[in-house]
């Protein structure tokens, strides 16, 4: 398996992207990367018979926007790396520079999926029942409601076959239950859910992204985006809280000793860095989209979550789904 690893992406690059890769190659025999970025930067990584290094004389800072780093930069790393995959040598990006230009060079590198206007990004989340899919997550921040309906379709899509959830339960996240809550773009989403085949479940708040009783949630990435920091913030802002609460007391000291197991599978499953990275759905290739504040641990799962979709088919099985689609609501929404 090859994978194309944009070294140069991230606050804490390329020092963490390098562990990340080093940790990766270290408990994987069949895993091939391409690093690419700055001859500086690669030449902080050992000769590794399994890696290859590209130079990219360029990097994307993290407030430059799409237009002007395609146009200014042509030989920066991000790009690279998607050149490897265009050129079949290499399965997945992944990155965790830039999303906005990582979102741009996926649509004129690799171009979109039949069907697709508007990719869009993926996130699992870990709720009290199944998994559940957050889309967009960041990609589109102005939207209309087709584009809604599009992003239903490929998370249930996506939930479906890759997450194995039988006719998964798309909600819309609004501000209220009832259809007539929201603003223009949620109210006309949600009456073209409605229409279409697939689960819908109608409106949920966001007191049900983690209650389990969606297996999709769909909003536009500006809302979404909002949703998974909150979400982050909340999870890292806990945990601090528990731990000053336990060095107060020592009988809580030992407690905490007695249930660190089950306190850490609880991290594990809260922690953004064990999943690594977010796919980019809708796009020809698969393409991984890391955290900025990636560390070493966060890169090595995204490497490895990027195998994993490569694998199991995840481009393959989105068009050949989205090639089935036959009600004509859902037809309309990826015209």
């Amino acid at each position: 398996m090859r994978i194309a690893l944009d070294v140069m992406g991230g606050d804490h690059a390329p020092r963490e992207i390098l562990a990340g890769a080093h940790r990766a190659l270290r408990e994987s025999r069949d895993l091939f990367v391409y690093l690419v970025g700055t001859e500086e930067a690669l030449s902080a990584f050992p000769d590794h018979e399994r890696v290859e290094k590209v130079p990219a004389p360029e990097w994307v800072e993290m407030d430059e926007t799409p237009s002007e780093a395609l146009r200014r930069k042509p030989r920066s790393s991000i790009r690279r790396a998607f050149e490897l995959v265009k050129e079949g040598r290499a399965g997945a990006v992944v990155s965790a520079g830039n999303s906005g230009v990582t979102y741009a060079c996926a649509l004129f590198l690799l171009g979109r999926l039949p069907g697709v206007s508007r990719p869009a990004i993926a996130t699992v989340l870990p709720t009290l029942k199944n998994p559940a899919v957050l889309i967009d997550a960041g990609a589109n921040v102005d939207c209309k409601p087709n584009h809604l309906l599009q992003f239903a379709i490929m998370g249930a899509l996506f939930s479906e076959k890759i997450l194995g959830l039988r006719a998964p339960r798309v909600g819309l996240l609004s501000i209220g239950e009832e259809g007539g809550k929201g603003n223009f773009l949620v109210k006309r989403a949600h009456s073209l859910l409605e229409e279409s085949s697939l689960n819908y479940i109608g409106n949920v708040e966001g007191r049900h992204i983690y209650s389990g009783e969606a297996e999709v949630i769909v909003c536009d990435g500006f809302v979404g985006n909002i949703c998974l920091k909150v979400s982050e913030g909340v999870a890292e802002a806990l945990a601090e809280m528990l731990r000053r609460e336990v060095r107060r007391d020592p009988l809580a000291v030992l407690g905490f000793g007695l249930a660190r197991r089950a306190l850490n599978r609880f991290r594990r499953r809260t922690d953004w860095r064990e999943y690594g990275g977010a796919p980019l759905l809708g796009v020809n290739g698969v393409v991984i989209i890391g955290h900025g504040r990636s560390d070493a641990r966060a890169v090595r799962n995204a490497i490895f979550t990027a195998r994993r979709f490569v694998e199991m088919g995840l481009v393959e099985k989105l068009k050949e789904a989205l090639d089935r689609r036959k009600h004509p609501s859902d037809l309309q929404a990826i015209s």
